[in-house]
């Protein structure tokens, strides 16, 4: 079934030498021919012997920590040298604990689960949606940019549309209520929690069917690991990741699955989660896995699925809902995914894109930008109540609009540049002139995570002075006839902006450039079609690239953007193809995200994230550029939202309002509608504002309760996730997971990504 796996040096390494650290990547030096079943006892000896060399290394580092403390004279070094000590010590007693497992990988029986298991199903939940929600219809939609590939994991894989296909569909094990915090269930019926907080248990529901009718299977969670840790894959990411990340998985049966961690963790569900992957889809999984794959959509657990008919290259996308969906009637998902089909029509232009929603033939749009809701909207089917408006104050981590600016890039790498930059650029003149006073300055990278952002962080105003005075430090100090400052030797002080070339877009970095000039920077703006903006930047060729990242709640992760595995390969070159755009490789930065990933507690998080922040802040390798505390958006008056006490219009936590899947097509309205415009009839002009959530608090979920006798960590001492101080201000979308990376995102500001 599986033709090929790559082990990594640690399993067979020439001369017998050690990883020098836990984050190296895995290289590639055996292969060999044969299936799951072999694969797991060879991937067991794999882990086991990484953890023995792991072992060998962290203890020599202790030794050498504890010398180091003795040692200490001063207060700082002490605390520096005791901090070490405490990271070294959590890392051994992690290590310790999957040596004492039973390997990576695990079959047993259902007779070997422990004892006194307390089940949660969390069926005291409401449903998500509205009764009154419709089955049928089409949602016509659109893209600027056509998928490179369907396959959900490697080589261009991480492309806008991949929500869409996969990340925004799938059902996970569990999940979280959207209003109410609480944990749901997924694909699992119920699960459970152990004693010492590390593991999760979970029964699969026998009705879990993937979208191509098989049923989903315990193994498949196994093989979800497989094929991505496979080097048919070539993804050494993958290979970290999972291999760090987790310490067990287990088969009991078909429908019993356990999935442990390194460390206790806090909301351990949305961690102890992975993706399944179906048996039959990947049978012919092997070596030339990328081209095999590269036009072939993963069935999933989710709702619709891509038809033999649905993909015309080039042009379009369509998704089928299944009638016969195995969760339909499923109490939390019976409300959810309604229409019969939901159509994405490429579209180059955000203008034609505009001019179809006006006609009718795209059913919702995007009206963010001050633009779009006081000008291009004001139009006759707005007036005669064909379209409705609605503006929905929301409580969601808010996309980092700014400039990611690329420090491996002269004269970037240069800190007094970064920071005169960020002096250089007036977004408030942006929100100002542009958005009308609508939108707000955001302060740094990572705002909209309530208590996980830190409050201190103010953004650099623009200030000619004080830009003028880091570039001078860093050597421009001769003031060109063009303007531009230079050095002695005449370089001048310019630097390219690549960025998605969309109006809207354009516009605003116009006037940054006009703004910038007058502090002595030439900002040379590189606007290009999206998806090439997208590919440049993500192979590390851009200067200073402006762009935001979808992120996703509860909390912030940054390994992805910062870890230095994710900036520079082994040789210390640039490396392609991560989110790490800043470029940034630093070893504190590195410790500060891996304990993010580590942390048992959400105050070790908030503390790690409030680190991370500041230092973004201080070495200004992004330039905060803005926010909106709400979404603003048009739709036909067809295309029906939730009118419920408890969800009126959108989940509290929505972004992109067509991507909740809680709204329907109704077809007797959209008849009723086509009618009247034929014969010139009007219905009331419709424009609501939903202000429910503006100052909602996400409560954490509860404890999961523990087996009899055992003590757990708890969050019930945490504080709550506060959206008042969401306005101070993601890789798994879904479940903390490897391939839910960030993805580029501008569909909240009326531009899809």
């Amino acid at each position: 079934m599986w033709k090929s796996l790559i082990l990594s040096a640690s399993l067979v390494c020439a001369g017998g030498a050690l990883l020098s650290s836990c984050a190296e990547p895995e290289q590639a030096v055996v292969k060999q021919d044969f299936g799951l079943e072999d694969f797991i006892p060879l991937y067991n000896n794999h882990i086991a012997e990484h953890l023995l060399q792991q072992k060998v290394r962290v203890e020599k580092a202790l030794t050498e920590a504890r010398e180091t403390l003795a040692k200490a004279e001063t207060d700082q070094a002490k605390a520096n040298a005791a901090s070490t000590l405490d990271d070294l010590e959590r890392e051994l007693a992690r290590i310790e604990f999957r040596q004492s497992l039973d390997g990576y990988f695990s079959i047993k029986t259902p007779e070997d689960l422990p004892e006194g298991l307390v089940w949660n199903d969390g069926m005291e939940e409401p449903p998500i949606g509205d009764p009154d929600a419709k089955k049928g219809g089409r949602f016509n939609s659109f893209i600027m940019a056509y998928p490179p590939t369907l396959r959900r994991f490697g080589a261009k894989s991480n492309h806008s549309f991949r929500g869409y296909l996969y990340d925004n569909l799938e059902i996970p094990l569990v999940s979280m209520h959207p209003t109410t915090g609480q944990f749901i269930p997924g694909v699992a019926k119920r699960w459970a929690v152990s004693a010492d907080g590390r593991t999760m248990f979970y029964e699969i529901d026998p009705d879990a069917r993937y979208t191509d009718d098989t049923p989903v299977k315990a193994m498949d969670y196994l093989r979800g690991v497989y094929v991505r840790i496979s080097d048919n894959v070539v993804e050494p990411f993958y290979s970290q990741y999972y291999r760090d990340q987790f310490a067990n998985l287990t088969v009991y049966s078909d429908h019993l699955l356990s999935i442990s961690l390194p460390d206790a963790k806090p909301l351990l569900p949305l961690y102890a989660s992975v993706s399944p992957a179906p048996e039959k889809f990947y049978e012919e999984y092997g070596p030339d896995y990328k081209d095999r794959y590269q036009w072939r959509a993963e069935p999933t657990t989710g709702a619709y699925h891509l038809a033999e008919d649905g993909l015309q290259k080039g042009l379009s996308v369509t998704l089928t809902r299944k009638k016969d969906w195995w969760a339909k009637d499923k109490k939390h998902y019976q409300y959810m995914y309604n229409p019969d089909e939901l159509y994405y029509k490429l579209v180059r232009s955000q203008s034609k894109a505009f001019e179809m929603f006006r006609a009718g033939e795209i059913d919702f749009h995007a009206l963010t930008p001050p633009d779009f809701w006081y000008r291009k909207s004001e139009m006759p089917p707005v007036f005669k109540g064909y379209i409705e408006r609605y503006t929905f104050y929301n409580q969601f981590p808010r996309p980092p609009y700014g400039l990611h600016i690329n420090v491996r890039k002269a004269p970037l790498d240069n800190r007094d540049v970064r920071i005169g930059i960020s002096y250089a650029t007036n977004w408030q003149k942006v929100i100002d002139v542009i958005f009308q006073g609508d939108y707000a300055r955001m302060n740094h990278f990572s705002e909209g995570y309530g208590s996980f952002s830190n409050p201190n962080i103010k953004a650099r105003p623009f200030s000619i002075e004080k830009a003028r005075a880091h570039f001078a430090k860093a050597g421009y100090t001769e003031l060109g006839n063009d303007g531009i400052l230079r050095k002695p030797d005449g370089t001048p002080l310019s630097v390219s902006v690549t960025y998605p070339a969309v109006p809207v877009i354009s516009q605003r970095l116009a006037l940054l450039k006009e703004e910038a000039a007058k502090a002595g920077l030439e900002l040379r703006l590189n606007g290009l079609d999206p998806s090439v903006a997208f590919k440049e930047t993500s192979d590390k060729k851009h200067q200073i690239c402006f762009t935001a990242w979808g992120m996703q709640p509860p909390f912030p992760r940054y390994h992805q953007f910062l870890h230095s595995t994710n900036a520079v390969t082994e040789e210390g070159k640039t490396k392609p193809n991560t989110n790490n755009i800043f470029g940034w490789a630093d070893p504190v930065t590195d410790k500060l995200s891996e304990r993010i990933r580590n942390a048992s507690s959400t105050e070790e998080i908030r503390d790690a994230a409030w680190k991370v922040q500041q230092i973004i802040h201080d070495e200004a390798m992004f330039v905060p550029g803005y926010l909106t505390d709400f979404i603003r958006f048009g739709s036909w008056r067809w295309m029906r939202w939730p009118d419920e006490e408890s969800m009126p219009l959108l989940p509290p936590e929505t972004s992109v309002p067509d991507e909740s899947y809680v709204f329907w097509i109704d077809e007797e309205r959209k008849q009723e509608t086509l009618e009247a415009m034929k014969r010139g009839e009007t219905f009331p002009e419709v424009q609501h504002t939903v202000n429910v959530f503006r100052s909602w608090k996400k409560p954490l979920p509860r404890p999961l309760p523990k087996p009899a006798g055992a003590e757990l960590p708890s969050d019930s001492d945490q504080p709550v996730i506060d959206a008042e101080q969401e306005t101070a201000d993601e890789v798994p979308a879904d479940a903390v997971d490897a391939e839910e990376a960030a993805v580029p995102t501008d569909n909240q500001e009326g531009v899809q990504p």
